[in-house]
């Protein structure tokens, strides 16, 4: 099974390779690696690792922690390794090839880049009238049952419409209040307008860092930009 680890690495020569070593003595593979933010006290980095069968998942957090100076901060599962695209890049490239598409595009793969479980498209149609637009693969079920198009959402989300990117807290309300207890971490991005905004969830965390809602940002922006681009 595949874990998604965030770990906390001091400034120091080796300090990653020390803690790959340490996995691999107990035998946890390291699927992929991410570089979440870089400062002058250290890097946050999040890897995507494998254990073997009938391997706990207690063992990666033992490993972690024998490398001295290293911090987790998050250990969860991680059901979609593989699954979409993987960097910034790879969206990019998808929102360009389909920019007539870009909205949904951003939806469905956008989760992947923040090794996210899910993203939706929510538009802000007026006051209790938020539509869910898209919703990529294992999104919630946050819709109706009247026959709305796009379906509406069940609660008014009240902190639509969004002026700039942030964290969502779940408490903020227009959402299952069951989110809070499973500690779902929540981002947000306007699409090129307050009206029209993607929300990006990590059930377990890690919570999202001020360096991934700042990219969250910027590929919204760039969805939004293609979207508006004429066709030729």
């Amino acid at each position: 099974m595949s874990y998604l680890l965030r770990l906390v690495l001091p400034d120091l020569p080796g300090a990653l390779g020390a803690v790959a070593t340490a996995l691999g003595r107990v035998g946890i593979d390291i699927v992929s690696l991410a570089v979440v933010e870089r400062s002058a006290a250290g890097a946050v980095d999040d890897l995507v690792v494998q254990l073997p069968p009938g391997g706990l998942a207690d063992s990666a957090l033992t490993a972690a922690h024998s490398v001295p100076g290293v911090r987790v901060e998050s250990l969860r599962p991680y059901l979609a390794d593989g699954a979409g695209v993987s960097d910034d890049l790879d969206l990019v490239d998808a929102l360009t090839d389909r920019a007539g598409e870009a909205g949904a595009v951003l939806a469905d793969l956008v989760a992947g880049v923040f090794h996210a479980d899910w993203a939706m498209l929510l538009a802000y149609a007026g006051p209790g009238d938020v539509r869910i637009q898209e919703a990529s693969v294992g999104a919630p079920n946050l819709g109706t049952g009247d026959y709305a198009s796009p379906r509406r959402a069940i609660e008014p989300v009240p902190w639509l419409p969004l002026a700039e990117a942030r964290v969502i807290d779940p408490a903020e309300g227009g959402l299952p209040a069951r989110w809070a207890e499973r500690g779902m971490e929540l981002a947000a991005a306007p699409v090129g307008c307050p009206e029209l905004v993607i929300l990006v969830g990590r059930p377990g965390g890690p919570g999202f860092r001020s360096s991934e809602v700042a990219r969250l940002a910027h590929l919204a922006g760039i969805a939004a930009s293609l979207s508006r681009r004429p066709a030729r």
